[in-house]
């Protein structure tokens, strides 16, 4: 990431760029912020990130001076994402010239059992398709940070339980294995919506019709995104300067 982080220290504006419209290249209706040439980060996982129901367009909102490409898609897993061809966008992106990017991967919630399609084995086949995509960013020459899936929010019996602490497990195994970071938001939001109670985190979920306590609805977009925006600067913190302004 020594490039990205070299652009960010130097404080490269990309205002006027992302003025003068959204980087031609991108995939059209995939954009979320301030898309130009230069330092960016993509976003790739599924419907917990994506747009509408996901927190990764609240995160692109609150990075500047870096363009932001949420290109995560509701019901993909670490198998069907590839294996639709989603991933080939990706690729195409990291093949551009002039462009030092930062892929955010955050897969799990598909790849448990019972999703015809979509499920892999949790032993044999999901650390090796989060480890295809490490070494894909990595022999294109771009940088990768590893995200362990978003909690789910039902609570029993007073207690939040975390049936995808396993998979968060087998992301952590995968980061030390490839020499890449690995932002535990598994973890981090488990932690909050425990302290919440049902009630609370109830508000953080979509409007009726369209609630569960998987997705995100705003109130949800912007406490998740805030927590992985500042496990970056944790992980990454040249991003510090590219964070905007809170209200």
């Amino acid at each position: 990431m020594k490039q990205l982080l070299t652009l960010l220290a130097a404080g490269l504006s990309l205002a006027t760029s992302a003025q003068a419209g959204p980087d031609a290249s991108a995939p059209r209706g995939e954009t979320t912020a301030n898309v130009a040439t230069g330092p960016r980060i993509v976003l790739v996982g599924d419907s917990t990130m994506a747009p509408r129901s996901g927190y990764g367009n609240a995160l692109c909102a609150r990075v500047q001076q870096v363009a932001c490409i949420n290109l995560a898609r509701g019901g993909r897993s670490s198998k069907s994402f590839r294996a639709e061809g989603l991933w080939d966008s990706v690729m195409a992106l990291l093949a551009e010239k002039g462009n030092k990017t930062l892929v955010l991967i955050q897969f799990g919630h598909n790849d448990q059992p019972g999703k015809p399609g979509r499920s892999t084995d949790l032993a044999t086949e999901f650390g090796p398709n989060m480890a295809g995509y490490v070494k894909d960013v990595k022999a294109a020459g771009h940088d990768v940070v590893l995200l362990t899936p978003l909690t789910r929010r039902t609570f029993k019996a007073g207690e939040l339980p975390n049936d995808l602490r396993p998979w968060a497990e087998a992301i952590l195994a995968v980061g030390a294995e490839q020499g890449v970071p690995v932002l535990d938001l598994n973890a981090i939001s488990h932690a909050a919506v425990a302290a919440m109670g049902q009630p609370a985190a109830d508000t953080l979920a979509e409007a009726p019709p369209r609630f569960d306590r998987t997705h995100v609805g705003p109130k949800g977009a912007a406490l998740f995104s805030e927590q992985v925006l500042e496990g970056l600067v944790t992980l990454k913190p040249a991003l510090t300067g590219a964070k905007t302004l809170l209200p």
